[in-house]
């Protein structure tokens, strides 16, 4: 199966797709820009900027309206109207910054951070309950990439790039903390690594493959099972969206990238891989 090229190239750095189901629309991150992108309602690929700060690292929909969205040293509440609030920093080390987050059943915002430099163990995953308190669920993290909850909230799939490793993590529903990680998928370095992460209505899971130029379904029992193929070297995320959430939307960077290597690099692409998703799960504060 092969991804088509969507959109032309539209970030440096894309990340965080996802389709807001309040307004039928497509969301991206150009995520080392600061950057949402929202894309027109009628498919065409055409878009709008807004900026979030210096940082634009993931974002989610709000059951009251609106977005919530990780920066660069916390979270920020964005109204329907475009309007942005950014929170109090959650640290003041400027060398670590947010990367990917996604929501759990409970309503509560989660997302990770790492180092500029990628340090080893520098990163740590937060969470934004619904009463806008935050807390710490994660420790010791080198990329924090990926996470996504099974539909049932009893476990949830997380990467941590470096590991090359697709856990299986169970979380303590009073604390939100991360009490186990269990490898449930490994890929070989020679394919890529691990990024963002989705699920499809049946189960599987589907990894975006940086420098493997691919994104992967494994099936609820960690048999891989689909490879799409992307014309771009370094594929960041992916999430089902359109009409029954029937298409995959996949992003990808130009991110340390010379001009004129890999030429599609930063472009949106999409393809129906004959499986849906579902609604992504929101923010409840």
């Amino acid at each position: 199966m092969r991804a088509q090229e969507w959109t032309g190239v539209v970030t440096y750095h894309g990340e965080g797709p996802g389709w807001d189901p309040a307004t039928g629309q497509l969301r991206i991150v150009d995520m080392l820009a600061g950057d949402l992108l929202t894309f027109a309602a009628d498919g065409s690929g055409a878009y709008t900027r807004l900026r979030l700060g210096s940082v634009a690292a993931a974002w989610r929909p709000r059951r009251s309206g609106g977005i919530v969205a990780a920066v660069e040293r916390g979270f920020a509440l964005v109204g329907a109207d475009g309007a942005v609030t950014v929170a109090d920093e959650l640290w003041q080390d400027p060398e670590i910054r947010m990367n990917d987050g996604a929501c759990d059943p409970a309503g509560n915002f989660y997302c990770g951070t790492m180092a500029y430099d990628t340090r080893p163990g520098a990163g740590t995953v937060y969470r934004l309950a619904p009463d806008g308190t935050t807390s710490v669920a994660h420790t010791g993290v080198t990329i924090s990439n990926g996470l996504v909850w099974a539909p049932d909230g009893t476990f949830a799939y997380y990467v941590d790039t470096p590991t090359q490793t697709v856990a299986r993590v169970t979380v303590d529903p009073a604390t939100g903390r991360f009490t186990a990680l269990e490898p449930w998928v490994t890929i070989d370095p020679a394919d890529g690594s691990p990024d963002g992460i989705t699920l499809d209505a049946e189960g599987g899971v589907w990894v975006a493959l940086w420098g493997g130029s691919a994104v992967r379904r494994y099936a609820p029992d960690g048999t891989l099972d689909e490879v799409v193929e992307v014309n771009a070297r370094q594929v960041s995320a992916c999430a089902f969206g359109g009409e029954d959430y029937r298409r995959l939307y996949i992003t990808t960077s130009r991110q340390d990238l010379p001009d004129g290597e890999d030429p599609a690099a930063g472009a949106v692409f999409t393809v129906e891989p004959g499986v849906s998703g579902a609604a992504l799960l929101p923010y409840a504060g």
